[in-house]
């Protein structure tokens, strides 16, 4: 039974599942937390101990780690609990559009770096060579931080320590010893990364020294970051990387237009499609929901994406539509006025909103004037969208609307975690740190030798982990064996999340989602001996 419990919590928490393994294998007998006796007795007497009987202790865990059946796979389509939902109090869908409603293919990431690529070049001069550089779509992950002081590249997880072996300089890692030559510590200062009272997502007058990449469209634009930086280096060329910083994130932003010209021109090719989503609408229209779109993209673009993924009746599904919104400020701030887009001639009126209307198109505005001209309040919403900061964190701890977070890159992840070599590897990975735990403390001449042996094993085995995710950072949601920095602000913010808005389907619109109850490292023993 306590099998069969260990499992159904890796299949609902996917993230966490070298935790997981980690709790299943704390009953296997030898491991320090199965062990009879107390903290005391171990640490006065441990004796001496043989290389023989360590070598022995390894094949038995061995033997063992062979004969565990592995954990069943994580659904692909789950949607998976951080916060208790019941969706019976949900009366209210919100979305946002990119990366939300609308996912991109791989060509959106190549058009993005190549349009900013040719504006550092034609708009700041950068040298002509900077042309050549290829978009290389497997390098960077999102959720890492840039240091605009040293130039840096770089994985936090969720206690601000940099994982070892993901600090960049260009298109080179940097060395364990110099990254702690250059940073004093292993652990960031908090001051470094976040600035004071804020969710770490606007600029304001307390900038920091780290900024994150949160969102799926500023993997082209770290891409481009690096390649440039690789390009300077290679030729001898001082650069400010701050001022390098600030140079590609304005170009990649000023090309939005561009982009959002060329998609509409032809939509399918950027653009992919979603045969469910009409689907999902119709279920949640059927049940009397009221739905809301608020999205930072212009009206034109969202347009030709809509009849695309939904059909040219597409506004009938929504009684607001909310475009140019200028999230994060949408959520902010209370003084900009709602303006009336005018479809026919494409401009905005100057009229005084004091009703929204179904079919009408809006623009900017407050999340303050949308809840006072519709009473959509707090628990009754449900707001979807893929940035954990500007889409979800104020909406969630000032106006206690309930969120979900659509994190495209769980299909890889997922698909990652089913695969049967990672799970030998990572179930081996916990067995063997259990053995190493279980044995350090004895004394003997050989004692250090096969701990070295251990550990090297050990870090072998950690870094294959993490390259079948990414070659350079890993997983998007780990370290190691901590959270990232990323996934801390995700499961913050985020009462669900899901790899597409459509998971929902395999759900009935009164279900309840429960997150799964997390054993805390004071609570191993009492719940698996």
């Amino acid at each position: 039974m306590l099998h069969t419990r260990t499992l159904a919590v890796a299949a609902a928490s996917p993230l966490l599942v070298e935790s997981i393994l980690s709790s299943w294998l704390l009953r296997v007998p030898g491991s320090h937390v199965a062990s009879n006796r107390s903290i005391g007795d171990r640490a006065l007497n441990r004796g001496e101990i043989s290389r023989e009987d360590m070598l022995e202790s390894y094949q038995k865990i061995r033997e063992k780690y062979k004969s565990k059946k592995l954990p069943q796979d994580v659904n692909p389509k789950g949607v998976f609990a951080c916060n208790e939902l019941d969706l019976k109090e949900v009366q209210v869908y919100g979305f946002d559009y990119d990366y939300t409603l609308a996912c991109y293919k791989p060509s959106m990431d190549y058009l993005l770096y190549n349009l900013g690529r040719d504006m550092l070049i034609q708009k700041y001069k950068y040298p002509e060579g900077i042309g050549n550089l290829e978009y290389k779509k497997d390098f960077a992950v999102r959720g890492l931080h840039y240091d605009i002081e040293k130039g840096l590249l770089l994985k936090l997880d969720s206690f601000l320590q940099i994982q070892f072996g993901t600090v960049y300089r260009g298109l080179h890692p940097v060395p364990d010893d110099e990254v702690l030559r250059l940073y004093k510590n292993r652990i960031i200062p908090i001051a470094y990364v976040e600035a004071p009272n804020k969710h770490s997502h606007k600029d304001g007058p307390h900038r920091t020294k780290m900024v994150q990449l949160a969102d799926l469209f500023s993997v082209p634009e770290m891409g481009l970051l690096c390649n440039v930086t690789e390009y300077f280096l290679r030729n001898h060329i001082d650069y400010h990387p701050e001022i390098l910083f600030r140079d590609v994130k304005n170009s990649v932003q000023s090309c939005h237009p561009i982009m959002h010209g060329m998609v509409v021109q032809n939509v399918s090719e950027y653009l992919e499609q979603n045969q469910d989503l009409k689907r999902f609408f119709d279920r949640l229209k059927k049940a009397n929901k009221k739905m809301f779109l608020v999205t930072n993209s212009p009206f034109h673009f969202v347009d030709i994406g809509m009849k695309f993924l939904v059909g040219d009746d597409w506004k009938d599904y929504f009684d607001v539509v909310i475009v140019q919104a200028r999230k994060p400020k949408f959520f902010t701030e209370e003084s900009r006025p709602l303006r009336i887009y005018d479809e026919v001639n494409k401009t905005q009126l100057w009229d005084r909103v004091t009703k929204l209307d179904k079919g009408a198109i809006y623009l900017e505005g407050t999340v303050k004037q949308l809840q006072d001209m519709t009473g959509w309040r707090g628990h009754q919403v449900l707001y979807f969208g893929d940035h954990p900061y500007s889409d979800l964190a104020d909406v969630t701890l000032e106006h206690g609307w309930r969120t979900g977070a659509i994190i495209k890159e769980l299909t890889h992840e997922i698909s990652t975690l089913n695969n049967p070599k990672f799970k030998e590897n990572a179930n081996w990975l916990q067995m063997l740190t259990g053995l190493i735990e279980e044995h350090q403390d004895y004394e003997g001449p050989d004692v250090q030798t096969v701990l070295d042996e251990w550990i090297k094993e050990r870090d072998k085995l950690r870094n294959e982990i993490k390259r079948v995710f990414n070659e350079q950072f890993g997983s998007v949601f780990r370290t190691y064996h901590n959270p990232t920095y990323f996934s801390r602000r995700l499961f913050r913010f985020a009462d669900i999340y899901m790899s597409t808005i459509t998971n929902l389907l395999e759900y009935s619109t009164h279900h309840t989602f429960y997150p799964r109850r997390g054993v805390m490292p004071h609570e191993y023993t009492s719940y698996f001996v």
